[in-house]
């Protein structure tokens, strides 16, 4: 299968679509069975997009890699479920929150642990993110250390390809 990132020209709309080939798209195209779902115009294109080369595994950056928003929101045959201002605002945090990930030490499973060294001064502070229990968490919270949850996933350092 190929997805393809699509457009319709009358609204400007964007979305994907799935196809057997890249012939099986062009004739489905040719025989008016592409249409945009938000708009229903069948005068569709593919859309412009960057194609997905892997690096190496020495090029691989040396943070963790932040799961990102989706470019288009979901769909439903009534149209899409997130507001366009929604997806920006989370794409907004996302990138903050990658921007942050970048200065910060991943500490795995010893987030509490870490945490609570920097604390009470058993250890240097710095900037650490990794993961916790909910009990974990709220013991933290609860000793007077201070922690945000990460709002969007992120892939542990050993675990990114």
């Amino acid at each position: 299968m190929i997805v393809y990132d699509l457009e319709c020209r009358a609204g400007q709309h964007r979305f994907e679509g799935w196809f057997a080939s890249s012939d099986d798209f062009a004739s489905q195209q040719g025989r008016g069975l592409v249409s945009c779902p938000f708009c229903d115009s069948r005068d569709v294109v593919k859309a412009v997009q960057a194609p997905n080369v892997a690096r190496k595994g020495n090029q691989l950056p040396d943070v963790p890699t932040v799961v990102k928003p989706r470019a288009s929101a979901p769909m439903t045959n009534a149209g899409p479920l997130i507001p366009p201002e929604a997806v920006e605002m989370f794409r907004a945090i996302a990138t903050a929150q990658a921007e942050a990930l970048k200065s910060s030490t991943y500490v795995g499973d010893k987030f509490a642990d870490t945490a609570r060294a920097i604390h009470y001064g058993e250890q240097d502070a710095e900037p650490i993110h990794g993961s916790a229990t909910p009990d974990e968490a709220r013991e933290l919270f609860e000793e007077g250390v201070e922690i945000a949850p990460i709002l969007f996933p992120v892939v542990p350092p050993s675990e990114a390809n």
